[in-house]
């Protein structure tokens, strides 16, 4: 591979890929654009007070933005065969480094959760970045589901198992959500019978509901997301504050950059909140225009499932989609009280590297599939390739 290749701007094979996989490019550097944007404004009141720098968050997110870039443009260069042949080891790895985060001294813990890990002066936040491989082994598994042994079926079922209960004793209740949600409507696009879907539907609402009932303030967060008014100075801070920053935006929004909630009444703008910062600034045009965008990566997403001819491509391309989309409506829902409230970045908005990667890799997933189904070769067989060499001869002959 050539090294110009990994840089996106200097990528000159762009040109010959499939018209799908060019717009589904060009989107994702506009709604990457757009979030750079959006994270500049929102990080810099709390950057400038922590750090003395309005823009440190912003420097690190292009620095992280820069290697997630690189690595998109491996993985659209790279044969899916491949990828999905190593797909495993990464889950493998990703779903060990979860458990470490438990143990007492090795999770570094924020909002009592602990979720990350620390390599030296960077955080590794294992449960983000096991979704694209996630998407890969899932569909792997239930697009040879008829194909494989009951053993192989239990084993993996058992370590999708391991990983939604490792990120639920994190806890972190709403990745935990978005995989299992995930994983489910895979092997329901897989065509996995009712009976086995049915009964995993209602064991995941069991642990939701067991985990809500244990751990105080997941309950406390369900009980202010119905009511966030009767404790506006408590546990309903968070969520009020948000939506008196998307009430605030109007139609056309207050402007870039002339939000007052993000300093320093609305907590956690430029991550889990910074949808809120969006929509104050940009109002609700700014929000229908998100929308938009969402709503044809969905459409991108479901032209590509549809155009693939390999089954496992196909629910990889459906499990990208989901992943993408579903997270950012679950983000959005979170911070206008349609959902209640729980830790979830926006994709490509939100600061935070573990996420961006995680991003960029399933989009580069996505254009991949893409590429694969549209651009494969037809390879003439024997007889058909010295039938076309004797017509090329008959032809010269003739002419002369």
């Amino acid at each position: 591979m050539k090294l110009r290749r990994l840089i996106p701007i200097f990528d000159n094979s762009v040109s010959t890929w499939a018209l799908e996989a060019r717009l589904l490019r060009w989107l994702t550097l506009i709604w990457l654009f757009v979030g750079l944007i959006m994270l500049f404004s929102a990080s810099y009141p709390v950057a400038d007070a922590r750090h003395n720098d309005g823009l440190y968050y912003f420097k690190r997110q292009l620095m992280w933005v820069f290697v997630a870039l690189i690595i998109l443009n491996i993985i659209v260069n790279l044969p899916l065969r491949k990828i999905l042949g190593i797909s495993h080891w990464f889950v493998f790895l990703f779903l060990v480094l979860i458990f470490v985060t438990l143990i007492p001294g090795l999770g570094r813990k924020a909002f009592d959760a602990s979720r990350w890990l620390a390599l030296g002066p960077i955080p590794i936040q294992p449960s983000e970045l096991i979704k694209p491989f996630l998407v890969l082994q899932s569909a792997r598994l239930f697009g040879q589901w008829e194909r494989i042994t009951w053993r192989v079926r239990f084993t993996w079922l058992g370590i999708f198992g391991l990983v939604i209960l490792g990120i639920l004793a994190q806890p972190n209740l709403s990745t935990t959500a978005l995989c299992g949600m995930t994983i489910w409507l895979i092997a329901l696009a897989g065509g996995l019978p009712y009976k086995y879907l049915g009964g995993t539907a209602v064991g995941g609402i069991l642990l939701a509901v067991l985990s809500i009932s244990i751990k105080e303030y997941q309950r406390k967060r369900v009980m202010s997301f119905l009511n966030p008014w009767a404790d506006a100075t408590g546990d309903g801070y968070q969520l009020v504050q948000s939506l008196l920053a998307v009430g605030s935006g109007g139609t056309w929004g207050t402007g870039f950059g002339l939000s007052q909630q993000k300093l320093f009444y609305l907590p956690i703008q430029d991550t889990d909140f910074i949808f809120a910062v969006f929509s104050e600034e940009f109002g609700f045009a700014g929000g229908i225009t998100l929308l938009v965008i969402l709503g044809i990566f969905a459409t991108l997403g479901l032209i590509i499932a549809l155009k693939a001819t390999n089954p496992v491509h196909r629910l990889v391309a459906i499990g990208v989609t989901i992943l993408m989309v579903g997270q950012s409506f679950l983000h959005i829902g979170v911070t206008t009280g349609a959902l209640p409230t729980t830790g979830l970045p926006l994709p490509m908005f939100s600061y935070g590297g573990n996420s961006m990667i995680a991003s960029l890799l399933a989009t580069g997933l996505l254009i991949r599939v893409a590429r694969e189904s549209n651009e494969a070769e037809v390879v003439p067989l024997r007889g058909e390739q010295s039938e076309n060499r004797r017509k090329r001869r008959l032809f010269t002959k003739t002419k002369v």
